[in-house]
Order: structure tokens, then C-alpha cells, then sequence
């Protein structure tokens, strides 16, 4: 027995040096070939590309060091009651006369780095119109001129744009030279994929085209932290008199500055004062695989989906035990990111993140999350916030929500329409033939009335005429072969309607 015990001691030892070897190994020939890379380009791009990959060298070494789930699922506790307040309790303290001085701290940023790819549609998803021939960017810019102009105050916009969107991004930011708002733009990091099965880069120089155009990714928006301080904006805001920053994607209509939670932040004793705000908001079905706040190990943290244990996944996406999520509306203290990124603590969990590209080559992408890094943070806190501050435009389903009458639009923020009885948002599935938004435009000759719908389901070659008005329950298939079409000025009310229906001008 004695024997056997130590011969697997041994054992173990040989393997852990054979391992600790072949990561050195694999480490020492991926920093080869980013050399062999960076001497394809010079110049500035050389200075910039160099700086990236210093933070991918860091993300790839730690993604060599760690195996398997990341957390320890017998560690994890519901977060203390006060560590998540509700909205409610904020608001009612109201807002005091000098919020100007307040705002006048604040900077808003959207991330911005995203495509409109998975809509059909070429460019930067920021430049989608979504509502009155207002794109996502329109929009954005709206809201921040009317907080400037209602204020008198100067909260400027940053946008984090990845080496996908930054140049159509900035050919259409002209537009806004008139605008009472300060624009500014940052690019996040361009990472190399990797071949899974060498581990080394796939691209062959530092090109974005040809061969070399599906070797690069932006890695995830938790490279906001080290792209804005290298960018050098973050210093010149802070010498502005900075204090905070509200981040949030740019497709979610929902994240406009909140002054409650403005005030609540800037009301806080130096000492005391809240470094990161999340912004969570109550679980439905919808979003079971949306990341959580948990306690670990005495911090409030940010626990995802992919980080969770195979056998706890279903655990993880219950409602009743972990019944808020992450809407990726955050605030956060400028002076620590500073200091952090400095101190070079801010540690986010690694995603690993598997892709097939068109040749058929799989790859991974190193990428972190921005709102994992609460755990770094001091007096981190959540905030539940009512649902209407998530209302993200992922899918031709959700933009057809956000056209509707279901929502009013009043200086770029969206409502609910105050006709609509129930505050909660109808349930709709658009089938395949409207995943691209020129699909979709075309289908609708207007969009429906759907103040009173609960839920729309839509698959096949259906089309909509002007006027029509859709409550309630509603399926509409058209099966393999089939048409529908929805005549001019129809009501539906919990019907179902299938098989062949044509109108036909005569």
C-alpha cells in the first residue's frame, strides 16, 4: 500500500513537470511567433500592435495555468442583503438641486466594437436604424444632448470601437460635429486566434485581409480596462475632473443615465465611495444563461455561465436560486480603474471562447468579460433596477418590439407606451425568413398595433399588410411551401393561423 502510494506521489510529480514543461513550451513558442508577427508591420501600428499583445501574452499564460471551471461550487453564497439594493430605495431619496455638478463628473461610454453580422448586415451594429430611421448611435447621441442642454452641463460620450467598427464609426461621427456633446473614441485590443489544436496563431502577418482576415478578434469588452488607460483618454478625463464613467452596450436601448443612481453614487462619503456599480435586474426564462451576482470568498462577484461546474449548470440557470442577472449597465470610479490598472490587479476569469472558421479551421479566442472585475473594486454594489432598463436589440424579434407602439421615443429613450396596461414585453419569435433586417422591412408593410400582445409566433414565408393589429396570442405558420399573407387592416386575437393563405390584386 505504502509502495503504491508512492510510487503515485512520484508519479505526479513527473506529470506535473512534464506539464509545467509543455506549458513553457507552448508559451515560449507563442511569444516566437507574435515577434515573428510584429516584424511584418512598423511604426505606430507596430507601437499599438506590441501593447495588445502584451496583454494577450498575460491572458494566454494565465489560459495555459487554469483547467476547468473556475469557481468551487461549495464556496458560493447568496450575496449579503445589502450588497444588492433595490431601485425603489434609491429613488426615493430623490435628487437635489446641484445633480448638474454631478453630471458634470459623469462620462458615458458604449461599447461599440460589435457587427451587425448576425442581422444581416454589413458594418458596425451601431449604424442599424431602429426606430424612425434613428440608428443605435442617433439615439445615444440624443439622450446625452438633452441631459447637456436640460443641465447645462457637459457630459461627454466615449466609444470603445474594436478594428471592426472604428473606421466606418468615425466616418459617420461627422455628423455630429453640431450636437452639444463631446465625442470620443478608443479601439480595444486586436487579439490573434488561436489554432486549437498547435495553439499558435493562425494568422500569418499583421493584415486584416486575404487569408489573414478571420485570424484577429477583439477580446470581449473587459478589455475596456487596459485599452482605455494605454488610449491615454482616461488621463485627460480625469484631468477634466472625471469621477465616474456609466458603461453599457450600445444596443441596449434601456441603459440611459440614470440620475438617481448618479446621485446615490456621488452622495457617498469619500471613504465609503462605491468604486463599481452592476445593474441587475429580476431573472425571467428568458435569460437563465445570464451571469449572476454571487459572495465568494468575502467579495461580491460576477459568476457566467461557462464558468460553472457541468453538473450545477442547471442549478445555475434556475429562477428561484439565483433570481437576478447582469445587464452589463455599469458605473465605475475612474480613479480605480486607474489605480488598478496600474497595480496591474484587476483579474477577470478567462472565456474560452471556440469558433469554426469558414476553411473549416477550429480556433479559440482568449476573451474577459468587463463586468467580472467587480471583485477588484472596493464597496462594489448591485442595484435592482426595474426590467425596462435591459432592453437589448439582439434579433429582428427585438426590433420589431422596440418599432412598435409598444414604446413611445422622447429625446432618445425609449418608454413604454402608457396605453399599453401590463408593464411587461410581449414574447415574440420571428422564424428564419426575417433574420436579416432587409428580410424582415420587407415583410412588414407597416409595423402591427401591439398594445395588447402577449405573444407572437411567426415561421415560414409570412407577410404583413398595413394596420394590422395583433393581440393577445398569436402563431402564424406557414409550412415548407406555403404562404401567408396577413391582409391589410386584419385583427388577430388569439388565433393560430397555418396552411396557405394568399391575397391577390386583381
Amino acid at each position: 500500500m505504502l509502495v503504491a502510494e508512492l510510487n503515485r506521489g512520484g508519479l505526479n510529480a513527473v506529470m506535473t513537470e512534464f506539464q509545467e514543461k509543455l506549458r513553457q513550451q507552448h508559451e515560449n513558442s507563442m511569444h516566437r511567433e507574435l515577434e515573428k508577427l510584429l516584424s511584418t508591420t512598423k511604426g505606430v501600428e507596430a507601437e499599438n500592435s506590441r501593447k495588445d499583445f502584451e496583454g494577450f501574452k498575460q491572458l494566454f499564460h494565465r489560459f495555459l495555468q487554469v483547467k476547468g471551471p473556475s469557481v468551487d461550487w461549495a464556496k458560493i453564497n447568496r450575496p449579503p442583503e445589502d450588497s444588492i439594493q433595490p431601485y425603489e430605495r434609491i429613488h426615493a431619496k430623490g435628487l437635489p438641486e446641484a445633480i448638474a455638478a454631478s453630471l458634470n463628473k459623469l462620462v458615458v461610454v458604449k461599447l461599440n466594437g460589435g457587427l451587425g453580422t448576425s442581422m444581416g448586415c454589413k458594418g458596425p451594429k451601431s449604424l442599424i436604424s431602429v426606430r424612425n430611421e434613428n440608428t443605435f448611435l442617433d439615439l445615444t447621441v440624443q439622450q446625452i444632448e438633452h441631459l447637456n442642454k436640460t443641465y447645462s452641463a457637459d457630459v461627454p460620450l466615449v466609444l470603445m470601437n474594436s478594428f471592426n467598427t472604428d473606421e466606418d464609426t468615425k466616418k459617420i461621427l461627422q455628423k455630429y460635429t453640431h450636437h452639444q456633446v463631446k465625442i470620443h473614441t478608443f479601439n480595444q485590443s486586436r487579439y490573434p486566434r488561436i489554432n486549437k489544436e498547435s495553439l499558435l496563431p493562425v494568422a500569418t502577418n499583421m493584415g486584416l485581409t486575404g487569408e489573414n482576415g478571420e485570424a484577429w478578434y477583439p477580446p470581449g469588452h473587459g478589455d475596456i480596462y487596459a485599452s482605455f488607460c494605454n488610449s491615454g483618454l482616461l488621463d485627460k478625463l480625469l484631468s477634466e475632473g472625471k469621477e465616474y464613467i456609466f458603461v453599457s452596450n450600445i444596443d441596449n436601448l434601456g441603459a440611459t443615465v440614470d440620475l438617481h443612481i448618479l446621485n446615490h453614487l456621488m452622495s457617498q462619503p469619500a471613504d465609503k465611495r462605491c468604486e463599481f456599480v452592476m445593474e441587475v435586474t429580476d431573472k425571467t426564462r428568458a435569460d437563465v444563461k445570464g451571469g449572476t451576482l454571487i459572495q465568494y470568498d468575502n467579495k461580491l462577484r460576477l459568476l457566467e455561465i461557462a464558468q460553472v461546474p457541468k453538473a450545477h449548470v442547471d442549478e445555475f440557470k434556475s429562477v428561484t436560486k439565483f433570481k437576478i442577472f447582469n445587464t452589463n449597465n455599469l458605473w465605475i470610479s475612474l480613479p480605480a480603474i486607474k489605480r488598478l490598472h496600474e497595480q496591474n490587479t484587476l483579474d477577470m476569469e478567462i472565456i474560452v471562447n471556440p469558433k469554426t472558421l469558414d476553411g473549416g479551421l477550429n480556433v479559440i479566442q482568449l476573451e474577459t468579460a468587463v463586468g467580472a472585475a467587480i471583485k477588484c473594486f472596493d464597496n462594489a454594489l448591485g442595484i435592482n433596477v426595474p426590467r425596462s432598463r435591459f432592453l437589448p436589440v439582439k434579433t429582428t424579434s427585438d426590433l420589431l418590439l422596440v418599432m412598435s407602439n409598444l414604446y413611445s421615443l422622447e429625446a432618445g429613450s425609449l418608454t413604454m407606451s402608457e396605453k399599453r396596461e401590463f408593464p411587461t414585453t410581449p414574447h415574440v419569435k420571428l422564424g428564419s425568413s426575417f433574420t436579416k433586417v432587409q428580410d424582415f422591412l420587407r415583410r412588414f408593410e407597416s409595423i402591427p398595433d401591439m398594445l395588447e400582445l402577449d405573444h407572437l409566433t411567426v415561421s415560414g414565408d409570412v407577410t404583413f399588410g398595413k394596420q394590422v393589429a395583433l393581440k393577445g396570442t398569436v402563431i402564424i405558420i406557414a409550412n415548407h411551401g406555403d404562404r401567408i399573407d396577413i391582409p391589410a387592416g386584419a385583427m388577430l386575437e388569439n388565433k393560430i393561423v397555418s396552411g396557405n393563405l394568399r391575397i391577390l390584386d386583381h
